[in-house]
């Protein structure tokens, strides 16, 4: 199994870790971990901003489910 096929199965911070990683090494690596690093990129890329999308909707659904509503006028 290839590290690309493994990102689904990462934790969000493993997935965070490891794109910091994959950036550092593709800006200050040999060519080799530049060549991994590049190839890594767009799926820790991608894998990062669905997870920060899921995690904003999920934290929108909360704080609008915390509101109370507005009583209406008599």
């Amino acid at each position: 199994m290839t590290l690309i096929e493994k990102i689904p199965t990462l934790s969000d911070v493993e997935v965070i870790n490891l794109l910091a990683n994959a950036q550092r090494l593709a800006q200050g690596g040999d060519e080799r971990q530049q060549a991994a690093a590049s190839e890594l990129l767009p799926a820790l890329e991608a894998a990062a901003a669905e997870r920060r999308d899921v995690r904003l909707a999920a934290a929108q659904e909360k704080r609008a489910a915390a509101r109370k509503p507005k009583k209406a006028a008599a």
